[in-house]
């Protein structure tokens, strides 16, 4: 009798082609021996705690019956309820939605939110379906992963291709099931249905403020800094806007139309513009037009990617010449590209510090939901912005004691947090 053919092994567990859950697992493995006895959990950071997979049928515009394959991952609760945002893309998969949820664990804890981590998605391009069908899948979705998420168990919030409409439909089809009003399902909502101000450039301010410190420690003045971002969205282009009013110059911008250059320093303010009429930095006046090698090559002092994970990886990395990188998007730097980058000298800001501006006001989001009293767009920018601080003050300290990269250090902090709470908390039964 032959030997069954053996099954194939999942994409997120194959060694050879690892994926983003793959270069998280590598993450815990550098940091497990400075884990003491803690090291003892670590298991429970390597497995999610549960993975949801809905199918989602949603009846087209012409009358057709599509299918779209959905996902919510819940990595770790020990902290608190899972957090993390839920994405449209054509490319999305298991690997990528269980490591964006684990990244989440330790962003939440880095930052010391009482969260633990989640993310959603649902495979699909949005740019070729109807408002109204993009309306019915969003729906669809929310009723069918309405079991595992609720203001106290799981709080979506938007991400890549998704926004507060998006937050809106999600909140009002939960809401509908529950029979009861439930703002706090959701954060990054309108802020006509308890949505917080200054949510929209909180990821931004956040990469604007820690790099702001990395400057400091490394004796870098912001004015007159040159910098180069990739992503000119909400996260670049609020980055982008406030290093240009401190006096930076923002040298480059890259994004999915093109790469704009200017080496005496782009206007950023007429550029934002030109894209909010044209849909890309393509074509800015008073710029030149860059190919992908000679951005990833400028020597600058200050690099942001803010776009997709894995864009910086062993194909670019020798290129870059850069003081400062600061990872606005989560996970663009992959651990080979990290120690080629690191060996030069480079300080690296790492994702689950420098973007944690987004999840830190969407708890202050959640915190007035549940009060139903509000703040100012100044207090929760003061507030923001003395949170990011802290949380980049505990990792450099860390990075100092142990003598190990920002990166290692974020996740000793956070890490420890979270296995600390496994720990207290025990096992059930």
């Amino acid at each position: 009798m032959s030997e069954p053919s053996p099954r194939p092994v999942p994409s997120y567990l194959d060694p050879e082609h690892p994926g983003p859950w793959g270069i998280y697992l590598e993450q815990v493995e550098r940091v497990t021996p400075y884990l003491g006895k803690l090291a003892k959990w670590v298991e429970t950071l390597k497995r999610p705690k549960r993975i949801l997979i809905v199918d989602i049928p949603v009846e087209l515009d012409n009358g057709t019956v599509a299918h779209f394959e959905g996902y919510r991952v819940q990595h770790n609760l020990s902290r608190g309820p899972g957090k993390g945002g839920v994405r449209y893309h054509q490319d999305v998969t298991l690997s990528e939605v269980m490591a964006l949820s684990a990244w989440m664990s330790v962003k939440s804890a880095a930052v010391n939110l009482p969260f633990g981590g989640a993310k959603g998605g649902i495979r699909f391009d949005p740019h070729n379906y109807s408002q109204a069908e993009i309306e019915r899948i969003t729906r669809r979705y929310t009723s069918e992963i309405g079991v595992i998420i609720g203001p106290n168990k799981d709080i979506p919030a938007p991400d890549v291709n998704t926004n507060a409409q998006t937050m809106a439909w999600m909140m009002d089809t939960y809401a509908m099931n529950e029979g009861t009003s439930a703002t706090g399902v959701v954060t990054g909502k309108p802020v006509s249905l308890g949505g917080s101000l200054g949510r929209v450039e909180a990821t931004g301010r956040g990469v604007y403020v820690v790099a702001c410190e990395a400057a400091r420690e490394s004796q870098i003045p912001i004015k007159g800094a040159r910098i180069a971002i990739q992503g000119f969205g909400n996260v670049g282009g609020t980055a982008a806007r406030l290093f240009y009013e401190a006096g930076a110059l923002v040298v480059a911008v890259y994004d999915h139309t093109g790469i704009v250059y200017n080496p005496k320093g782009l206007n950023v303010l007429a550029l934002l513009e030109h894209v909010e009429q044209h849909g890309g930095v393509a074509g800015a006046p008073l710029t030149e037009t860059l190919d992908a090698r000679s951005f990833w090559s400028l020597e600058t002092d200050i690099l942001i990617p803010a776009a997709l994970e894995g864009q910086i990886n062993h194909d670019n990395a020798d290129l870059i010449h850069t003081r400062i990188l600061v990872e606005g998007a989560n996970g663009p730097t992959t651990p080979e590209a990290d120690d080629i980058i690191s060996s030069k000298g480079t300080v690296i800001v790492p994702d689950v510090v420098a973007n944690a501006g987004g999840v830190t006001v969407s708890y202050f989001e959640w915190v007035q939901d549940f009060s139903s009293f509000f703040w100012t767009e100044q207090e929760i920018n003061h507030r923001l912005e003395a949170m990011m601080r802290a949380a980049y003050a505990s990792m450099s300290a860390v990075a100092r004691e142990h003598k190990v990269s920002l990166r290692t250090a974020a996740f000793i902090v956070a890490c420890t947090r979270i296995l600390e709470a496994r720990q207290v908390r025990g096992l059930y039964p």
